[in-house]
């Protein structure tokens, strides 16, 4: 274990000095900051980001995304931290790790005792947007607020635990037109809180949810008698949709049927998908085609919003973002969902368009969940405001061509319930993943990939390399140890 005092000393820098190596103040010139760009942030559920057509890697269809992406800065290697839920969702409007934002795991029942929810005490993105006279819209899933007794009356809620909790105005954080729910499963008939709605008082719509909330989309860009925002405002618009998440059942069967002259063979290529005749291999086999047809379908929809942003001239002054909260392995390694360490899992897409500001281009920035909050806010002109108790770094000066120091690593992370001191933490990059389980009563656990020359991650090989272990036990604890996680006081 390493002596920490003595490494930073040796470093020449303090934890301080470390975390605020990344809220630079200056990274945008004042006149850059004259015109506030719109903000257009779509995010799926679920979506991994080797999952569209453009990159090659798998055979999904997504025409709107690959017309996107050559428009578009692309980042093929952003990863999520925390590949599960409501963990992204926290990390992404703070920009603080879970034990500083304290969503440590999913906002549901079982979580309520921890106060596992986003915290009405810290700052967004969106509370600096709203102070800075920005329209604010939220549509789709939210998750971050814990569920209390007598718990809302609808399906997921109804066998413990429960999941689906309505958010009271006061902690939308600025949010000021609202048409979302928590978390909330049944795609093809699922229900919203409205701006003005009570708890009991949400509704339900028969209709595809990412075609609801594009069709909701459009009408906020349209904003028509500026009834859903102040016209004379730049806007920030979030449309969160479910799918691809579970149930894969629950899509519409023409996007379905995009798929149904492709093989079994052609859509298991993945040498990491196990047999036919194990549970997973069948699992996944089953459900392939519909988690392609949900892509295919959150294609469609976003494809919808970009030609609405066209129509209605806003093309050229708003930011769009499009990425995804984590991956899914749908069986991969005999993993049925996501958080976990797998490529399948963390990886996410993310690509950035702004016309005329960002050069279209793909870039293997190691870029993370985290670094999502403090860049929006310096592309937008409002670095001065990222706050000092922000974990992720700006990189909004690398999106608009400068240089700048980039990470060598990215976190990997996952907290048992109540217990933020233990669980698994990791580093990840294109070389290497390298994972440390901490679980009471239980003995140190130890993975590592080669992900150059085993880019499935068939093969743990931890103990046949211990030199490579150590070294990456040293990366792993001068990468963490800046943020106070109290993972790295806990020995075993």
């Amino acid at each position: 274990m390493i002596d920490r005092r003595r490494f930073l000393k040796g470093m020449g820098l303090s934890v301080t000095s470390v975390c605020l190596a990344g809220c630079t103040r200056d990274a945008l010139s004042a006149d850059k900051r004259r015109k506030a760009p719109n903000l257009l942030f779509v995010f799926p559920d679920q979506m991994r980001g080797s999952a569209m057509g453009f990159l090659g890697e798998e055979p999904v269809l997504t025409p709107n995304l690959d017309r996107f992406s050559r428009e578009s800065l692309v980042l093929p290697q952003t990863v999520s931290t925390y590949p599960v839920c409501s963990p992204f969702r926290a990390m992404l409007m703070t920009g603080k790790y879970p034990h500083a934002n304290k969503v440590t795991n999913n906002c549901l029942s079982l979580t309520t005792p921890y106060n596992c929810q986003l915290q009405e005490s810290d700052t967004c993105w969106s509370d600096v947007l709203k102070a800075n006279e920005y329209s604010l819209g939220y549509i789709g899933k939210w998750h971050l607020d814990s569920p209390v007794e007598p718990y809302v009356d609808c399906a997921n809620n109804r066998n413990l635990p429960a999941w689906n909790e309505w958010c009271p105005p006061h902690r939308r954080h600025g949010f000021d037109f609202w048409h979302a729910y928590g978390t909330y499963d049944h795609h093809m008939r699922p229900m919203y809180w409205d701006t003005d709605a009570k708890r009991d008082g949400f509704k339900y719509f028969d209709q595809w949810g990412p075609e609801h909330e594009a069709d909701l989309a459009i009408k906020y860009l349209a904003n028509e008698n500026g009834v859903y925002r102040d016209p004379d405002k730049p806007f920030a618009m979030v449309v969160s949709m479910n799918p691809p998440h579970t149930p894969y059942s629950q899509v519409p069967k023409h996007y379905v049927e995009r798929y149904k002259d492709v093989s079994l063979d052609e859509l298991c290529q993945r040498p990491n998908i196990p047999d036919s005749d194990t549970k997973m291999g069948t699992q996944y086999r089953r459900d392939i085609r519909n988690y392609y047809g949900m892509i295919s379908g959150v294609d469609e929809q976003f494809g919808r919003i970009l030609e609405a942003l066209k129509m209605q001239g806003l093309e050229e002054d708003t930011i769009v973002v499009f990425t995804s909260d984590h991956g899914n392995c749908l069986g991969i390694h005999h993993k049925i969902t996501k958080n976990n360490r797998y490529e399948e899992s963390m990886r996410i897409p993310f690509i950035i368009r702004w016309p005329g500001k960002i050069k279209p281009r793909q870039d293997d920035l190691l870029f993370s969940s985290l670094d999502m909050c403090p860049t929006m806010l310096g592309l937008m002109g409002l670095e001065h405001a990222i706050g000092k108790d922000v974990d992720g770094k700006s990189y909004a000066r690398e999106f608009l061509g400068h240089k700048s120091k980039r990470p060598e690593w990215q976190w990997y992370m996952w907290v048992p319930k109540g217990k933020p001191a233990w669980g698994r933490r990791g580093i990840r990059n294109q070389a290497y993943t390298f994972v440390v389980s901490k679980i009471p009563d239980k003995p140190t656990e130890y993975y590592l990939h080669d992900n150059k020359n085993d880019p499935y991650q068939l093969r743990n090989i931890a103990e046949e390399r211990p030199d490579l272990v150590k070294q990456l036990m040293f990366e792993l604890e001068k990468t963490i140890l800046p943020y106070n996680d109290p993972w790295l006081e806990t020995e075993v």
